[in-house]
């Protein structure tokens, strides 16, 4: 019996744990890694077509988004998620496979001028849809006889619809070890779905660590919140722009949306149009209103047995298509409108900054993570203008953060949810987390919990019956992305710092074919500048 850490070891992204038990391969998450590496990746020692089951906490990309891959490889077994797990893989999975493919066609346009290789995409839209034939709908704490000794439970993880933890039973050679993955344990409190629920027991849990040297702080009222901003940018005759994650948050504040608007709590603009421009989002919105009543909280319920549906209102539009999105802006009617991609680097959202950035009337809202070096962190961080389709435009609409709107548990919720086992685990294993948040997580559990935690490596692999640690994994930092990778150490400027540059890479990139005259321009002035500061 072992466990093996293939993702999110020391990093946040990327998802991806084995257990080989009863003579089988059980994966669990296939995540896509998003962002630099820290640590070198270690190869899978096996080829796809000998897993024999893959598991999965939550729909989210960093989780599932490799499943596709797995299956165009050669896997051919069955992929366990909850039913809402399942459905909204079904969007997202065939989502990801389009922008696969579409970066694969702009890669290879490229490669064709310049004599490149051809750009392999990891997995096409054909893959994702053999893969979601695979998926096996389950429900919660119903347990599921996996094979010959192992029995799989999962327990709902309060983080997205239908996210979970996953409980593992196995005997082998008459001992019989439970294993728990936490999976995302979401935050407490919020709209439309459960807290996090607890197994019972565990001798062994893998527990993430996303907010695992953080605290969230005392829980803003997001209802006054955003009826302040909405009135102000209204009374300015602007549009509240919202970047939001199209699964999950978009969901969320169409929640909160619904309040303001029942509750009347705008005053002379009573009838605010809200867009979701997003076709993602606007798929996801029809999975959230759909019949998954075992996977909403009691008010949610409360709301449909009235027979309210808790995110959709008069005023509420769904756009689609295209044309749909463009007609938007057309409109001067001061409007929310809620677009992807969550961080401005892709998607509608763009388009809705390009219209919207420079009028002074509108407001950007910002109501998630932006990871440093996106267009969101650069808006957020205070950037005079940027640059969208090749157009400067200027930063002149008011910029607002929600905070405390977080999906993930913090730092104490975290050691509450591992306090509240009825039989304490002798061993937790900590991942998902920044890389020395990890280690520093690891070291609270065991002093105030006093349960031994260990913080594994990529490619680690732990004999689970007695405890010995088989393979340490890479602990080799890449070391051209130090500095990045310990942006926790360094100042808030210096992190601006970093910004400012990659947004510079960003803009001479997209110069690479261009006329010689600028490129010589544009080169003097980016020397000045470094003859000025190195000296």
């Amino acid at each position: 019996m072992k466990i093996a850490f293939y993702g999110a070891a020391h990093e946040v992204t990327g998802s991806c744990t084995v257990i080989y038990a009863c003579g089988k391969t059980i994966m669990v998450d296939c995540g896509l890694e998003q962002g630099p590496d820290i640590y070198e990746n270690c190869t899978l020692p096996f080829a796809p077509s000998q897993i024999d089951y893959v598991l999965l906490t939550h729909a989210h990309i960093d989780h599932s988004g490799k499943i596709p891959s797995l299956v165009a490889g050669g896997f051919r077994g069955k992929i366990y998620a909850t039913e809402a797990t399942t459905k909204l893989c079904n969007i997202m999975l065939l989502d990801s496979a389009h922008i696969q493919e579409s970066e694969a066609k702009w890669r290879n346009r490229r490669a064709k001028r310049s004599g490149g290789e051809e750009y392999i995409p990891l997995y096409t839209t054909e893959d994702a849809e053999h893969a979601l034939k695979q998926f096996v709908p389950c429900s919660y704490e119903k347990p599921i006889d996996l094979c010959k000794g192992v029995t799989v439970t999962f327990t709902d993880a309060g983080h997205l619809l239908g996210s979970s933890s996953i409980s593992l039973a196995i005997t082998e050679g008459g001992i019989t070890e439970t294993i728990v993955f936490s999976g995302d344990l979401g935050n407490c409190d919020r709209p439309l779905i459960n807290n996090p629920q607890n197994p019972k027991e565990a001798d062994y849990v893998i527990i993430e660590s996303t907010y695992g040297n953080r605290l969230h702080g005392e829980r803003p009222d997001y209802v006054t919140q955003l009826t302040r901003i909405l009135q102000e940018t209204f009374d300015r005759g602007g549009n509240v722009i919202i970047p939001s994650f199209a699964i999950g948050r978009t969901q969320e504040l169409l929640y909160l949306f619904r309040i303001i608007k029942e509750q009347k709590l705008i005053q002379g603009h009573e009838n605010f149009p809200v867009y979701v421009d997003s076709p993602l989002a606007v798929e996801a919105t029809e999975i959230y209103s759909s019949n998954l009543t075992d996977y909403f909280d009691a008010d949610t319920l409360a709301l449909l047995n009235a027979g309210i549906n808790p995110i959709k209102f008069p005023g509420l539009t769904l756009s689609i298509t295209s044309d749909d999105s463009m007609l938007i802006n057309l409109d001067k009617t001061p409007k929310v409108i809620l677009s992807a991609s969550g961080m401005c680097e892709a998607g509608r959202i763009r388009h809705h900054l390009k219209h919207n950035l420079w009028r002074r009337e509108c407001t950007v809202l910002f109501v998630g993570y932006q990871a440093v070096g996106t267009l969101g962190s650069i808006i957020v961080n205070g950037a005079p203008e940027v640059k969208l389709f090749n157009e400067t435009i200027q930063v002149n609409a008011r910029i607002e953060q929600m905070e405390g709107i977080s999906g993930h548990a913090d730092r104490d919720m975290l050691l509450g949810w591992l306090d509240r086992f009825e039989k304490k685990p002798h061993t937790v294993f900590v991942n998902h987390g920044h890389d020395t948040v990890c280690d520093e997580f690891a070291e609270m559990i065991t002093h105030q919990l006093g349960i031994k935690a260990t913080a594994p490596y990529n490619g680690a692999e732990y004999d689970l019956l007695s405890g010995a640690k088989l393979i340490q994994g890479n602990t080799k930092r890449i070391e051209k992305q130090h500095h990045e990778c310990a942006k926790q150490k360094v100042s808030p400027a210096f992190r601006d710092l970093l910004a400012a540059g990659r947004w510079l890479m960003a803009i001479i990139e997209k110069y690479r074919d261009g006329a010689n005259t600028d490129l010589k321009k544009f080169a003097k002035q980016i020397i000045a500048l470094c003859e000025k500061w190195d000296k």
